[in-house]
């Protein structure tokens, strides 16, 4: 169970559940570390277990990594946490196309057309890797507020190379969208998603999907056998170019399509060009499955028999006649003995087949029963004390671990159980250890208002509660602010960080002074190095034999310090020993002005 609050391998912190499906469940994370919201998926509990959904839940994820392309859901993340898959992917806020074609109907032709050059640009990316998508429809299909259509879920895509996944796992795609080789239990191809990007464009324009049927078999049977209604007796004002699209995409045989998502995307971008105004209707060049010979033979009536026909039905009528007159020969000589004998041989005969199911029964059904461990459902503890979930656990047939773990949590009280290991809803065989996970209460630390506040003092405090500080500059107008002092912060006061989360503390960019007494400045390249600033600089001479002559060996402002315009500073420049003493400048009445830097 994924609780709200709960990170996921320490980074990623649960904010709702989104979605549902029959493999996943979606939920709206904060990624703690990149500081954004990202959408996880994690394998159903249930499905954990489970070898094989797992593998295909991997390859999930390890066939859209590799898919970088602005109409695709990225993929950033995958792994593993306490025996929970996930895969972590770009979080998208919008509707699906299903629900804009459930809310507004059919879509205007412009409309159609910009949302399928969008669609198959993003699958020739795929399709480039040969990267089938096989799960191609309106719900599997995002599109945001500024137009832009994202491919989401290729939670059954599978590169062409790899041929572990069998036949059995090949029909996975909704039945509306279904290719007929699917339908008909044959493997996929690239030509598999182009089928259901024509169904898809279909429902665009008309607004409906169409196939329909009592029951996924009976669709499925018309993606078969039926031709696809034509768009035009639908829409007439559609151009010819247009359905011409939609018949190659759909076309039953898989060599009438289209090769991959870039042709049919490059048919599309020329569709509404005066050059084919008066396109005619697309003549498919190989046979449809549909146009395949369906007439039987005709039964002749009796009227109609030949000859022949009546002379074989002529033998056929004596020879049954003579078995007849065999037969009624053959009864009248079975005595009233041979009877007796035959039925006594059926009583024993009867007897040791009775024997015989009892004993196979007994093998088969009644052994296994009693010397097999049966499995049983973990019960949901969650907010159980440690006592009650003990009670439960072992009333169910489970021995549970003396040893519990401890784990944060802001939903579940401190001392209760958040969850077990094995997860609860998961089949385990009676006498199955089961680990308790315990709260260790809530962790969050609500944040305080730190602006105006010297960053090395908040620094420190939020650095020994566990938390990782972040102190970045920013370019801002100095005047209005100290040294050292927070500006702004994220996140913002009064909100919840756990230990290890990240505080990001901001404070002016003040421009430092270097050290000018390094041996490498004169006063002329202090100067030139404070002009921008709109710093004074005065200059003090003092006799020094151990200095060259003329280079800076004092500043009254310390190196490191913020520098501000419309100050000054005071830079003492060595000079060689004179036996007058002048230049020492011991006696100038301004030194001590200057030296502080308030002259």
């Amino acid at each position: 169970m994924i609780m709200k609050g709960q990170k996921i391998s320490d980074r990623y912190q649960i904010i709702k559940a989104i979605g549902e499906g029959g493999m996943a469940n979606v939920y709206l994370a904060y990624d703690t570390i990149l500081d954004r919201d990202v959408a996880v998926k994690v394998l159903r509990g249930d499905l954990a277990n489970d070898e094989k959904f797992v593998r295909r839940f991997q390859r999930e994820a390890l066939s859209a990594s590799s898919l970088t392309h602005p109409n695709i859901v990225e993929v950033y993340d995958v792994g593993e946490d306490h025996g929970q898959y996930y895969i972590v992917m770009e979080y998208v806020e919008g509707k699906h196309l299903k629900d804009l074609i459930k809310k507004r109907g059919k879509l205007t032709l412009s409309e159609v057309i910009d949302i399928m050059l969008q669609i198959t640009d993003g699958m020739s990316v795929a399709h480039d890797s040969y990267i089938i998508h096989r799960d191609i429809k309106p719900q599997n299909i995002m599109i945001l507020e500024n137009g832009l259509v994202k491919i989401m879920d290729f939670g059954i895509a599978m590169a062409m190379n790899q041929t572990q996944l069998t036949q059995t796992n090949s029909i996975m795609g909704s039945v509306h969208y279904l290719p007929p080789e699917q339908a008909n239990g044959k493997g996929s191809t690239l030509q598999s998603d182009i089928y259901s990007m024509g169904i898809v464009m279909y429902e665009l324009l008309t607004g409906k999907l169409p196939y329909k049927g009592d029951n996924a078999v009976e669709i499925a049977l018309k993606h078969l056998k039926e031709p696809l209604p034509s768009i035009r007796e639908e829409l007439p004002n559609i151009p010819q170019s247009v359905e011409n699209i939609i018949i190659k995409a759909t076309a039953k045989n898989p060599k009438n399509r289209y090769a991959d998502a870039r042709e049919m995307h490059n048919d599309l971008l020329t569709c509404l060009d005066e050059s084919r105004e008066n396109e005619e209707k697309i003549k498919l060049p190989y046979k449809e499955f549909t146009e395949e010979a369906k007439a039987k033979p005709v039964k002749k009536d009796n009227n109609e028999s030949t000859e022949k026909e009546k002379k074989a039905k002529g033998k056929e009528s004596k020879k049954k006649e003579e078995k007849e007159s065999s037969d009624e020969v053959l009864a009248r000589q079975i005595t009233k003995n041979d009877l007796k004998r035959q039925n006594k041989l059926l009583i024993v005969l009867a007897s040791i087949f009775t024997l015989l199911i009892v004993a196979i029964t007994t093998v088969v059904v009644l052994i296994p029963a009693l010397t097999t461990n049966r499995e049983i459902v973990v019960p949901d503890v969650t907010g159980y004390t440690v006592e009650e979930a003990l009670n439960a656990l072992q009333d169910a047939g489970f021995t549970v671990a003396s040893d519990q773990q401890q784990i944060s949590s802001t939903e579940i009280e401190f001392g209760k159980v958040v969850r077990t290991s094995p997860l609860a809803g998961t089949k385990r065989t009676k006498g199955t250890e089961i680990t308790l996970w315990v709260s260790s209460g809530d962790p969050s630390i609500t944040l305080e208002n730190y602006v105006g506040r010297n960053y090395l003092e908040v620094q420190g405090a939020l650095t020994a509660l566990g938390l990782q500080v972040i102190v970045e500059p920013r370019n801002v107008d100095i005047e209005n602010y100290t040294e050292n002092e927070i500006i702004e912060q994220s996140p913002l006061p009064g909100e919840k960080v756990a230990e290890g989360d990240y505080v990001t503390l901001y404070i002016p960019n003040f421009d430092v002074y270097p050290d000018f007494t390094n041996g490498s400045y004169t006063y002329e390249d202090v100067v030139d190095y404070l002009e921008k600033y709109d710093v004074t600089v005065n200059k003090r001479e003092q006799e020094d034999s151990a200095h060259t002559a003329g280079t800076v060996i004092g500043q009254s402002r310390e190196a490191g310090s913020s520098i501000r315009s419309g100050t000054s500073i005071t830079i003492t420049v060595a000079v060689a020993p004179s036996s007058t003493g002048e230049g020492s400048g011991e006696d100038d009445p301004t030194s001590d002005c200057e030296e502080s830097g308030l002259c």
